[in-house]
């Protein structure tokens, strides 16, 4: 049986934020604060960042299906600090898919459908309601005001970034800089489901934030993942996968709906 779960009020934490230049060289270094609430479910924790709302530039040029680089405006939110981790997996859903196993490295082996549900039994639980975020939800979230290809800068190296088979594995969440929103493993270590069906471009996308559910195929990923290059794992990077289908280094990170 599970026990009640509850959340704290917001609570602002601090963090420093890095940019790097194209060799990868930090070039800077910026202490930036962000809201956070915390639901904890059975004594296991769960953050959840406050997104604020704005405009940005979706997309990029660089890839076919990452085109025509388009304006969205998204409406403030709030998204999982770091990918669902092992010990909220488990404490939600009762099992641990993953390869990789660790509390706080980040559930993988996840079918679109079981990170769907697993928002559903977390919402159940809470008498809140959390969901998959839309993949503007997830760009603008990621890129957290910048428009260069990583919220670093140009490039990414192993120091910033689980990615490129350097550590052969997951890593514990939050163990490398944070985006200036407070954000963790944005880039690489698991990639990142979203709600969305997957077009081959952007033609026809809603302009607003919303999940772009009609036609396409497939479910999207976002993010890259500890296997992938830094290609895959930049911020305007999109691919998808059958949504029945389970592949290693496939997490998610939830959106809390808040009555803002």
């Amino acid at each position: 049986m599970w026990t009640p779960s509850s959340s704290s009020t917001g609570e602002e934490f601090e963090f420093e934020v890095v940019t790097v230049n194209a060799k990868g060289k930090i070039t800077q270094r910026r202490q930036h604060k962000a809201t956070q609430q915390t639901e904890w479910i059975n004594g296991v924790s769960l953050e959840r960042v406050y997104i604020p709302g704005g405009s940005f530039q979706m997309g990029s040029t660089i890839r076919d299906w990452e085109k025509p680089p388009h304006q969205v405006t998204i409406k403030p939110f709030y998204l999982g600090k770091y990918p669902v981790t092992q010990a909220q997996w488990q404490a939600v859903m009762g099992n641990n898919p993953s390869r990789f196993k660790g509390e706080k490295r980040p559930v993988e082996k996840v079918y679109w459908k079981d990170a769907v549900e697993f928002c559903q039994k977390l919402s159940a639980l809470t008498g809140e309601t959390y969901r998959l975020p839309s993949e503007a939800e997830w760009e603008y979230a990621c890129r957290a005001g910048t428009t260069t290809p990583f919220y670093f800068g140009e490039t990414i190296t192993s120091d910033l970034v689980n990615y490129d088979r350097n550590r052969q594995k997951t890593t514990e969440v939050g163990q490398f800089p944070p985006n200036a929103f407070g954000l963790y493993d944005m880039h690489g270590n698991v990639r990142e489901w979203c709600a969305d069906t997957f077009h081959d471009s952007y033609q026809g996308a809603p302009t607003d934030g919303s999940v772009w559910e009609k036609g396409g195929e497939g479910r999207v990923l976002r993010g890259g993942s500890w296997g992938l290059s830094a290609d895959y794992c930049r911020s305007a990077y999109r691919y998808w996968l059958v949504p029945v289908v389970r592949f290693g280094g496939v997490g998610f990170r939830v959106v809390w709906v808040a009555r803002l």
